[in-house]
């Protein structure tokens, strides 16, 4: 069986406007957060053609479910047919959350040593470990392996770790793959496709 899957991340949030990292805490939508899930819902409903052949599975953080209902009224789709996963939840970094890199570096800079933009998430003395995140999000790519049309709403980090375990990449290829909040990704077949409303007319 040939098995589509549409990944979104959820639009702004106020503690993205703040340059804070969230992990697994919340914060509402900004306007333009709320902007960019009603352009990219635009965007999906062209590219899916039939909305009620898909199932949507968000993950359940009060942002991803913000935006999944936003996609749900762009796409006319029942919004009580949605399940939610925690396995799609962001990344925790324990008590960094909430923080900005700055607040951490001050507090923890021995921990940040030798770590980049892309992988000191992993060095939070209680947060998830980089292999722990990878384990919940092959479990859930088996769990969903049988359903053929899947849009997942999820996160930034979780999402390029999704796309990495589903080609298979290496963690340093993995963790610095694109993440945006203007663009979804189509995943069929072993390959990924990218779709930007900056770019593509609807």
């Amino acid at each position: 069986m040939e098995q589509t899957i549409c990944l979104i991340r959820h639009g702004e949030t106020v503690f993205n406007s703040q340059g804070r990292y969230q992990g697994q805490l919340d914060s509402p939508l900004t306007d333009d957060g709320i902007e960019q899930v009603k352009n990219i819902s635009k965007l999906l409903k062209l590219v899916i053609d039939e909305p009620s052949e898909w199932e949507i599975i968000s993950s359940p953080l009060g942002r991803t479910l913000q935006s999944t209902e936003i996609i749900c009224e762009i796409l006319g789709y029942d919004l009580n047919k949605v399940t939610t996963d925690s396995r799609l939840k962001e990344v925790s970094v324990g008590s960094w959350e909430g923080l900005t890199i700055q607040e951490i570096e001050s507090s923890w800079p021995e921990l940040l040593e030798n770590t980049d933009t892309y992988n000191w998430y992993f060095n939070s003395p209680d947060g998830e470990s980089y292999d722990s995140v990878v384990m919940r999000i092959s479990e859930w790519l088996e769990s969903i392996k049988d359903k053929k049309k899947v849009i997942a709403v999820s996160h930034g980090l979780t999402g390029r770790i999704i796309r990495g375990v589903y080609q298979n990449l290496k963690k340093d290829h993995l963790l610095r793959l694109e993440v945006s909040q203007n663009t979804f990704f189509k995943l069929n077949n072993n390959k990924i496709e990218r779709f930007c409303y900056e770019y593509d007319e609807f």
